[in-house]
């Protein structure tokens, strides 16, 4: 398994995740990629003195998030990748349990760790396909008690608290487990979502390729984040949320009221190739 970061300002916090996957043994230094992402700070510095048997790997530019993923997986060799954020780490190994699984069951293409916040409360991290009427419930903070049910569903909490590994439309792509084969089959990240819905985009071309997208809620991963796309649909983090939203209907669906389910995303691929 190779672990792999993309760190944009955020050295003090990469340094923390790597040392809490060596601390549990979940991977040792040569198994660790961290990209620099055109920091323009001290963030190369930095990571280089506080991890020096670690590879790291300036970018040459800063082509988003999904680019920088795709620049730290070319040339690894492992059968396995972990993706992470640098905001997270671990309190016990959590990995293993979810190799096992995916040994276990080939058809199973990734699986979506479950994040929890530092004081050990759910974040949810598994999600179904989004409809129109779904945005408007996450994005806008007028409608969020009118359609609770409904973003309950789409946030899949009753299938999460179960604790068991259940099939998901998505996970959030903080931290997750995916072949590395079917990895580079898919063509790796979509490079043409700077930010945001690369990892939805990610999720739907598994399903797409007929294998599963499995969370793991009782796998945990701790995410200490602020989440900067629900600050609302005008501001900066939610037109660049709307836009990537936009790229993904345009090579899926995105109905008005009813979630499309995995499905009709693949119907809605199948179409457009």
């Amino acid at each position: 398994m190779r672990v792999v970061f993309v760190n944009f300002r955020t050295p003090a916090l990469t340094v923390r995740s790597v040392n809490s996957l060596l601390a549990h043994g979940i991977a040792q230094l040569d198994g660790i990629t961290v990209v620099d992402n055109c920091s323009g700070d001290e963030s190369l510095a930095l990571m280089q003195a506080a991890l020096p048997q670690v590879t790291i790997k300036p970018a040459p530019r800063n082509d988003g998030y999904g680019a920088g993923i795709n620049f730290g997986v070319s040339g690894v060799d492992s059968e396995y990748l972990l993706i992470l954020n640098p905001d997270t780490y671990f309190e016990r190994d959590s990995v293993t349990e979810v190799l096992d699984y995916m040994d276990e069951h080939p058809d199973v293409g990734m699986g979506g760790l479950g994040l929890v916040n530092p004081d050990g409360s759910r974040q949810y991290s598994a999600r179904r396909f989004y409809s129109t009427l779904d945005i408007v419930g996450r994005r806008v903070p007028q409608t969020e008690q009118l359609l609770r049910r409904r973003i309950d569903r789409h946030l899949m909490i009753e299938e999460t608290n179960a604790g068991q590994p259940f099939e998901a439309e998505w996970v959030m792509g903080t931290g997750f487990i995916i072949r590395r084969d079917l990895f580079l089959q898919l063509g790796g990240m979509d490079e043409a979502y700077f930010l945001y819905m690369e990892d939805v985009d990610l999720c739907a071309r598994i399903w797409v390729s007929g294998h599963k997208v499995v969370c793991f809620p009782a796998s945990q991963l701790v995410h200490d984040h602020q989440r900067t796309s629900a600050t609302g649909l005008t501001s900066r983090a939610g037109r660049a949320h709307l836009k990537s939203l936009m790229h993904f209907a345009r090579k899926f669906c995105l109905p008005l009221l009813s979630p499309p389910g995995v499905d009709r995303i693949v119907r809605s691929a199948a179409k457009r190739a």
